[in-house]
């Protein structure tokens, strides 16, 4: 059993800054807020996009949607292709619950959405995508992250990336929240970098040679 097998499917890491893996939601939006404080926020509302994909990093991003609805953000999802994971269908039921709001398409004017949100949630590939054979919306949606001007937020990898190495056609976060532990991908991030999880059995971070910080308290997060 190799290393991505041995944690699928409840948790994704790396071997300081390692490869590719599977995660399910994890408690690092519990500390989202550190991120960008509603403090922090450029626009009166503190209006959220998160786009969601198909596949855990979507899950991930229904789950942040409903946190942040809970620290009295304004999330709006963005979700174009919905998986019939059980798992994934309770989310987009709970978000529904909560009356989060969702967005029947992407606008193609990048300045609508530089006028109704904050900042972008990049829930959408992560470490399971196949960058190389993306099908129609995704390589669109690519496209209009790119042009935008406000934040961006990447969930483990950022969309358009290999797990193992930064793309040139992928986007361009301000901010990287790993799970687990960093992806060989992020070593190049010049951006704010936050880790979440520390919820790694020590019997794997030994075995893989993992070597993650030390969480403050009770923090399932850390800026790196």
């Amino acid at each position: 059993m190799d290393f991505v097998e041995e944690l699928r499917p409840t948790s994704s890491c790396s071997t300081n800054f390692g490869g590719q893996g599977s995660t399910a939601h994890q408690p690092f939006l519990y500390d989202n807020p550190k991120a960008f404080p509603l403090s922090s926020l450029a626009k009166k509302q503190p209006t959220v996009l998160v786009i969601c994909g198909p596949d855990q990093n979507g899950s991930i991003g229904l789950v942040c949607a409903r946190h942040l609805r809970m620290y009295e953000y304004e999330p709006t999802i963005y979700h174009p292709q919905r998986s019939s994971q059980s798992l994934h269908q309770d989310f987009t039921v709970q978000c529904e619950k909560m009356d989060i709001p969702s967005l029947s398409y992407l606008p193609t004017e990048v300045q609508l959405i530089n006028d109704a949100y904050n900042l972008v949630i990049d829930a959408m590939m992560g470490p399971d995508a196949d960058c190389a054979n993306l099908r129609e919306p995704y390589p669109g949606i690519l496209v209009t992250l790119k042009q935008i001007k406000i934040p961006i937020a990447s969930v483990d990898v950022p969309s358009g990336w290999d797990v193992e190495e930064p793309s040139q056609d992928g986007i361009n976060p301000e901010v990287l929240i790993s799970l687990t532990a960093p992806k060989k991908c992020a070593i190049s991030f010049s951006g704010k970098h936050f880790l979440a999880g520390r919820f790694l059995p020590y019997d794997i971070q030994k075995k893989y040679d993992l070597n993650l910080p030390d969480y403050p308290g009770t923090d399932c997060l850390i800026e790196l």
